[in-house]
């Protein structure tokens, strides 16, 4: 098989992930809904109006005290874990009632209604908005993770660009390794077919 039939078989394999490593990229050069897809949410904070006092224990490595519209909240950092605390009590806050939380999405949502519309179903910590976004709530470190239409797809388009298409973390980098040899293989073999036509002329 001759050099110009070896080059013609590797552009046919390496038509599709050219194509989309072209789209893609395109579209990672704009980053069109970049904003919103990723945006970061916190819940909404109020002044802290109490004096409350504070005793660090020994092995806290960090402590933060905010008001929600749920009340007073005692962030502490360990070498082990995060723990929420009743900064009143000092004992762990559960996860409120699902009413409690929907209302505590609701307020960090409320500034951009456009994205996230009306808070609807939702169980435990997970939630939908009425615009199909899902919002997560990690009780923990009191902070709310988002994501949407608009998120699955860049996501997705991300999936496309890197090869990882199997569904397989082992595979998808075989795949992606693969795609990077034919490349190589398809760039040597114009080369060599350029510099041998080059020669006969």
């Amino acid at each position: 098989m001759n050099i110009s039939r070896i080059h013609k078989i590797l552009g046919l394999l390496m038509l599709l992930p050219l194509v989309a490593w072209c789209a893609t990229g395109a579209v990672f050069l704009v980053k069109p809904g970049y904003q919103g897809a990723y945006e970061m949410i916190s819940p909404k904070l109020y002044e802290i109006e109490e004096n409350i006092s504070i005793q660090p224990q020994d092995d806290w490595l960090d402590a933060r005290l905010l008001r929600t519209v749920l009340g007073y909240h005692l962030l502490v950092k360990t070498p082990q874990e995060s723990l929420h605390l009743d900064p009143i009590s000092g004992k762990v806050r559960a996860l409120p009632s699902d009413k409690e939380i929907a209302q505590l999405l609701r307020d960090a949502v409320s500034a951009n209604n456009a994205r996230y519309g009306e808070i609807l179903e939702g169980e435990g910590s997970s939630y939908s908005t009425s615009t199909g976004v899902s919002l997560t709530l990690d009780w923990q470190n009191l902070r709310i993770s988002q994501y949407g239409r608009d998120t699955w797809l860049i996501d997705t388009l991300y999936k496309v660009h890197y090869l990882q298409w199997l569904g397989n973390s082992s595979a998808n980098k075989v795949l992606g390794v693969l795609g990077l040899v034919l490349l190589l293989l398809l760039v040597s073999y114009g080369f060599t077919l350029y510099l041998s036509r080059r020669a006969k002329a």
